[in-house]
C-alpha cells in the first residue's frame, strides 16, 4: 500500500499543469463530440427535445445537436410495420414458426351475439405515422393499442352469431375492425395507423361444443364440395350441349338455304325455258326431249338408241374399242 502511494505521488510530481490541462481539454472535446452528434436509421425519425421541450423532427442520417444533454434525441421507427398478437404468442418466427405454449385465452375468449362462447385469435399490424404524438400523447402505447383492439373485436364479435363469425362475416369483421381502430387512434391522437387486422383462428371452446362445431364445419365443407362438383359437371355438359345445338341449327339453316337456292335456280331456269318456248315452241320441245333422254340414260353405259321405223338400214356399231383403241 505504501509503494502504491509513493508511485502515485511520483506520478503526480512528474505531471505538469500544462499536461493536465491538455488531458482535460481533450476529454472535453471527446465528450462534446460524442454528445453533439446522433444517427437516425433509414426507417426512423428522430424527435429532438430542447431542455425537455419539443423542438423539431429530423429524418435519416447523421445530425448535430447541442451537447451535454441540452438537446436529446428519441428515435422512432416510423417506417416499420409493428405487430400485436392476441390469443397466442410467437416465440421464434421463420420458415418453421415456433409458438409459446402459454395460455392466452383470457385475450381471445368472447361472447357472440347469440350467447355462444368462441375463441378468436387475431393479429393487428400498424405503423407509426406521427412520431411526436407517439412519444407524448400516450403514456403506454403498447397497452393502449392492445386495449383498443380487444374492445373493438369484442364489440364486432358480440354483434354477430357464432356461425357468422366463423363463416361469412369473417372478412367484414377484419375490415370493420381496422376502420374502428383507426377511428379511436385518431380520436386519442396516438400517432399510429392500423394497416391490417387478420383473424387467425376462430374455434369454439374445447370439449363437446368444439366437437359439435367440427361436425357442422365438416358438413358445410362436404356441402360446398358437392355444390362445386355439380357446378363443374354443369360447366362441362351445358357448353357442349349448347355447341351441339348450335351446330344442328347451323346445319338446318344451311340445308334450308340450299333448298331455297335450288328452288330459286329451278324457277329461274323454268322462266328462261318458258321464254325460249314462247319464241320457238317446236325447237324447245325437241331440245327438252333430248335433254330428258340424256338425263335418263346418263348413268347407263354403252346404250344405243335405234329408230324403230328404220326397215332397210341396219345400224353398225364400231368394233373399235373406245378405250383401248384398235384390236
Amino acid at each position: 500500500m505504501a509503494d502504491e502511494v509513493i508511485d502515485f505521488e511520483e506520478l503526480r510530481k512528474k505531471l505538469k499543469p500544462k499536461t493536465i490541462l491538455l488531458i482535460v481539454v481533450i476529454g472535453l472535446i471527446l465528450l462534446i463530440g460524442f454528445s453533439s452528434f446522433y444517427m437516425v436509421d433509414q426507417k426512423e425519425e428522430a424527435v429532438i427535445l430542447l431542455l425537455g421541450k419539443y423542438n423539431r423532427i429530423t429524418g435519416p442520417g447523421l445530425h448535430f445537436k447541442l451537447p451535454f444533454g441540452i438537446e436529446k434525441n428519441y428515435n422512432v421507427p416510423t417506417q416499420r410495420i409493428l405487430k400485436e398478437e392476441f390469443g397466442f404468442k410467437t416465440e421464434r418466427p421463420g420458415v418453421t414458426t415456433s409458438y409459446s405454449r402459454g395460455d392466452y385465452s383470457h385475450e381471445s375468449i368472447m361472447l357472440t351475439g347469440n350467447l355462444n362462447i368462441v375463441d378468436v385469435q387475431w393479429i393487428i399490424q400498424y405503423r407509426i405515422t406521427n412520431a411526436r404524438h407517439w412519444l407524448f400523447n400516450v403514456h403506454n402505447q403498447g397497452k393502449t393499442i392492445r386495449d383498443i383492439s380487444q374492445s373493438v373485436i369484442n364489440l364486432l364479435v358480440g354483434d354477430r352469431t357464432i356461425f357468422d363469425v366463423i363463416g361469412s362475416e369473417r372478412a367484414n369483421i377484419e375490415l370493420r375492425g381496422q376502420e374502428r381502430m383507426n377511428e379511436f387512434f385518431k380520436l386519442y391522437q396516438i400517432g399510429a395507423t392500423v394497416t391490417t387486422v387478420k383473424l387467425q383462428n376462430i374455434v369454439p371452446p374445447k370439449g363437446a361444443v368444439q366437437d359439435a362445431f367440427e361436425d357442422v364445419n365438416k358438413s358445410i365443407q362436404d356441402s360446398n364440395r358437392l355444390i362445386n362438383e355439380g357446378k363443374e359437371a354443369y360447366n362441362k355438359s351445358i357448353p357442349r350441349a349448347r355447341g351441339q345445338a348450335q351446330q344442328v341449327i347451323q346445319a338446318a339453316e344451311g340445308y334450308a338455304q340450299k333448298k331455297v337456292n335450288l328452288a330459286k335456280g329451278d324457277v329461274a331456269r323454268f322462266l328462261a325455258v318458258l321464254g325460249e318456248y314462247r319464241k320457238n315452241p317446236r325447237l324447245t320441245r325437241m331440245r327438252l326431249y333430248y335433254e330428258m333422254f340424256e338425263e335418263v340414260f346418263k348413268e347407263a353405259g354403252d346404250t344405243d338408241l335405234i329408230d324403230k321405223n328404220l326397215k332397210n338400214f341396219i345400224p353398225f356399231k364400231s368394233i373399235q374399242d373406245k378405250k383401248g383403241g384398235d384390236k
